[in-house]
This record gives C-alpha cells, sequence and structure tokens, in this order.
C-alpha cells in the first residue's frame, strides 16, 4: 500500500519514511502542504496519507479540509501528526477531516497499530464502494426488458413469467420504468374515421 508523507522537517520526514518503508509500505514524500494537496488531487493518490500540522504555506489541517471537500471516488485515510496535543487542537483536526491524530513524538508501535487500523478501514470503504456499484449496476438491469418476449400475433398480449397473458402496456410498466399515454396512430385513426 503505498502512503503519503507530508512533513517540513527532513529528519522527522526521513525516519517517519524509514520506518514505514520497514513496515512494508511505498512511501512518498513532500516537504510542504501545497505539495501533498496536489498528490492527494491525482487519480493515483495514496489511500493513506500521514500529514504534520505545522508547514509552509497549506498546512496539514487545510489539506485535510481540502481533500474532504472533493468527491473522492477512492477514500483517503488521513492521520494528523504533529506536537499539538491539546484535547482543542485534536478536535480542530478531526474536524478538519482527519480520520486520526497522533500526537509528537510518536511510539512507533502506536503508529503501525493505528495504520493497521486505517488499512481496515480503506478496505472496507472499498469493498462498500464495489458492493453499492455491483447493486446499482444489478438494479439497472433489473428494470430494464431483457431477453425472449413472448408475443401473441393476434392480439398482441404478452405472456409473463407465471405463464398469464397481459396486455403490452401492463407487461412493460411492470418490468421497466416506462410510462404510457394512448392515442391513435394514422392508419388506425384513418380506419376509426372511414368506419
Amino acid at each position: 500500500m503505498r502512503i503519503l508523507i507530508a512533513e517540513d522537517d527532513i529528519v522527522s520526514r526521513r525516519l517517519l519514511g524509514s520506518a514505514l518503508t520497514k513496515w512494508g509500505f511505498d512511501v512518498l514524500s513532500c516537504a510542504d502542504g501545497a505539495e501533498a494537496n496536489q498528490m492527494l488531487q491525482r487519480d493515483d493518490a495514496p489511500r493513506l496519507a500521514i500529514l504534520d500540522w505545522m508547514m509552509p504555506g497549506i498546512d496539514g489541517v487545510r489539506v485535510c479540509q481540502e481533500v474532504r471537500q472533493r468527491p473522492q471516488l477512492k477514500p483517503i485515510y488521513i492521520i494528523l501528526l504533529t506536537a499539538r496535543g491539546r484535547s482543542e487542537d485534536i478536535v480542530a483536526g478531526l474536524e478538519a477531516g482527519a480520520d486520526d491524530y497522533v500526537t509528537k513524538p510518536f511510539y512507533p508501535e502506536e503508529l503501525q497499530a493505528r495504520l493497521q487500523a486505517g488499512l481496515r478501514i480503506v478496505d472496507l470503504q472499498s469493498s462498500l464502494a464495489d458492493r453499492v456499484y455491483e447493486l446499482e449496476s444489478a438494479l439497472s438491469r433489473l428494470k430494464q426488458l431483457q431477453g425472449l418476449l413472448p408475443i401473441c400475433s393476434y392480439c398482441k398480449k404478452v405472456r409473463d413469467d407465471k405463464n398469464y397473458w397481459l396486455q403490452i402496456e401492463s407487461y412493460v410498466s411492470e418490468h421497466s420504468e416506462a410510462q404510457f399515454s394512448h392515442s391513435p396512430c394514422p392508419t388506425c385513426l384513418e380506419k376509426v374515421m372511414t368506419d
């Protein structure tokens, strides 16, 4: 799994990147919020991100807000990693759109456990999105007429799945979202007027 690190302190960025690589992540890193924001806008954006709160330009909280304002095809799990540990800061970070919050200096095993929880959530969200897509596809197919449609060559009634013969508009209405209005075609109108 790819992960983005946005940290302006080069030593912290390298230490964090080294730990993440050791844990099996493919690490992308950047030194400021503007670059992080651009990387998270791409179609191939990492599904996990660790953002420092205090960065030059755009801070980590602002990046969270911008990511959450955009419609995402794939969910991104964001952890704010910061020295700001007051309760008000944690609340502000989570309200801005962060999924989790870790204070510096961090305990490596705790960060690893939080990343594993993030991976589970991302996997569940992806699975749920796939199921929604499958259900929407099934529903659209359900409302389409498909296959062989037995119709009487004389009265034009249609045989349904229960072997009942129905007027064609009744059958079509039950199997689709089509609605009908009735008026005679020119041929029938001429015939009726002549008779």
